[in-house]
């Protein structure tokens, strides 16, 4: 039975060493605006899909916030009946933590943005802006351009003649990528902000590259703000194979950041232990090869997060806190530079697997294989597999084809998925409601629970999840539509754009990058230059 927990309670546990996870239901730009430092985001709409990998363990302690109170009873029901034992919610939400004193923060992946300006401040990380980047490049100055985003980002759009190079896979990749270049050729590292360019920066600062390396200050972002243009499109993505020069150079490195930062290795033996354990507790198992290398042999258990992300995106890896968490990789260089970084970031029980998923084969065990990387992390920190409550939505919700819903006039039709998706095209009427707020909203579209009403959804999984709702709400006349707007697309049918019939600024998407408004960029990139400050003073 779910219990509250008072503020003071929660302060408790953030001080002691129980493993809990602070999970805030709200929608991403809500969590943006204000949230307690040490909480991560699960909106309301993904806990089906995401919380068995946020906690795997059910009897973890979820404590639940929101900001008043209002949709966390409704997420606590969910967690509840995904079998989760130890569920608590936040009493009065972060509206009544603020009112107390206790602290906020704005933002999104705060811990790594600070800790990326730590790393700038203490270690005095060196960096480029985009204008002298510019002239460099109209000179013609030798330069090569690392792009340490994920390959998905890179060819979306990237500094001019950039190349991809994941930072995950930076350290163990660079002595190749410069072994044939002129000893006076610059290295410049970019992300789309700060992060990613600082933390990629800094690794091969303390790596001793023998050549200038320089951080591209405010990455893409400082770039567009320049006035210049970014490339679209870019191929130039193929990572270079890896010598036994460059292994070497890359296994040395890392021997020296577990020694200096405290990171612990484990033999096959050792990973049996922590995975009895995870019987009992949760346990984080985190492979961060490539996506290819994670498909085509991999230690069952082990999710896919590239290391680099790994790193970036630390409070959606660890949501539980003081629980353990085991890397690998296809050795040892890449496993233990993130869990370095882990280290560094102040997690205590960290762990790279020695000789990785080769030293696990060598010893006769087995390896899955297949794809699986792609349905693992698609933006969000979803597992493989559909859950539980999807499958039970499959067998009890009425669906029906692109063709039946075009031709049922007399219903009613609501989009239930974010507002991103709802403006990228509808079909024609339909309303948005969104999951979260999906039981105060729907009485605005549909105020008789004998109403026909059709549900719909970027790909047809919200809806079903949505329509079940409506049943349980005592909706008689519910069917959603089979494949969502992907199924309704592909059978050619009209479309609407845009934002219809919306009259209150949603609050559920965080744009990042170029893809903020000029001022939304500067704010930002002041806002996460400012989180250094601090230390500049100690």
């Amino acid at each position: 039975m779910a219990q509250p927990i008072t503020p003071a309670q929660l302060l408790e546990l953030f001080d002691g060493n129980t493993p809990f996870a602070l999970i805030d239901v709200r929608e991403p730009g809500e969590y943006n605006a204000s949230h307690i430092p040490g909480s991560s985001l699960i909106p309301r709409r993904m806990l089906e899909f995401d919380l068995a990998v946020a906690v795997p363990h059910p009897s973890t302690l979820v404590a639940l916030c929101d900001d008043d109170g209002h949709r966390v009873a409704r997420a606590v029901d969910t967690v509840e009946n995904m079998c989760y034992s130890n569920v608590a919610w936040l009493d009065g939400g972060v509206n009544r933590w603020m009112s107390l004193d206790h602290p906020t923060e704005w933002g999104v992946n705060v811990p790594s943005k600070d800790f990326g300006e730590k790393m700038e401040v203490v270690h005095h990380v060196p960096e480029i802006d985009a204008m002298e980047l510019h002239a460099r490049m109209e000179r013609g100055d030798k330069m090569v351009i690392l792009d340490t985003r994920t390959p998905e980002e890179y060819r979306r759009f990237c500094i001019p003649g950039g190349r991809s190079l994941p930072g995950g896979e930076l350290a163990l990749r660079i002595t190749d990528v410069t072994a044939d270049l002129d000893p006076d050729t610059t290295v410049v590292i970019n992300c789309a902000g700060r992060t990613r360019s600082i933390i990629g920066t800094r690794i091969l600062q303390r790596m001793g590259l023998d050549r200038e390396v320089v951080g591209l200050k405010n990455g893409t972002s400082g770039w567009v703000l320049a006035g210049y243009e970014l490339e679209s499109g870019a191929d130039r993505d193929q990572l270079p194979g890896v010598s036994n020069a460059g292994r070497a150079a890359a296994e040395a490195y890392a021997d020296r950041c577990a020694s200096e930062d405290g990171v612990r290795f484990l033999d096959v033996n050792g990973l049996d232990a922590l995975i009895d354990r995870r019987q009992n507790e949760s346990v984080y198992f985190i492979d961060v090869r490539t996506a290819e290398e994670y498909d085509q042999g991999r230690i069952a258990g082990f999710r896919w997060f590239p290391g680099g992300q790994c790193v970036q995106r630390s409070d959606d890896v660890a949501v539980v806190k003081n629980a353990p968490i085991v890397f690998c990789c296809d050795g040892k260089a890449r496993a233990t530079l993130v869990a370095s970084w882990y280290r560094q970031l102040g997690y205590e029980e960290v762990y790279a697997l020695d000789g990785g998923v080769g030293a696990w084969a060598a010893a006769g065990r087995p390896l899955e294989s297949g794809s699986n990387a792609g349905a693992q992390f698609d933006g969000s920190i979803s597992g493989a597999g559909e859950p539980q409550p999807l499958l039970d939505a499959r067998n009890s919700v009425t669906t029906l084809s692109a063709s039946d819903v075009q031709n049922d006039s007399s219903a009613v039709v609501i989009f239930v998925d974010t507002s991103r998706d709802f403006s990228r095209g509808h079909v024609l009427g339909a309303h948005w409601a969104p999951r979260g707020w999906l039981e105060w909203q729907i009485a605005d579209f549909a105020p008789d629970t004998h109403a026909r009403v059709i549900v719909t959804c970027g790909d047809g999984r919200q809806s079903l999840l949505a329509a079940a709702t409506l049943q349980a709400m005592g909706y008689s006349n519910v069917a959603a539509l089979d494949g969502g707007m992907t199924a309704w697309r592909a059978a050619g049918l009209p479309v609407e754009e845009g934002l219809t019939g919306v009259m209150r600024t949603p609050a559920d998407i965080v744009f990042s990058g170029p893809d903020r408004t000029y001022a939304d960029m500067q704010h930002y990139l002041r806002w996460e230059t400012e989180l250094g400050a601090k230390y500049a003073a100690d």
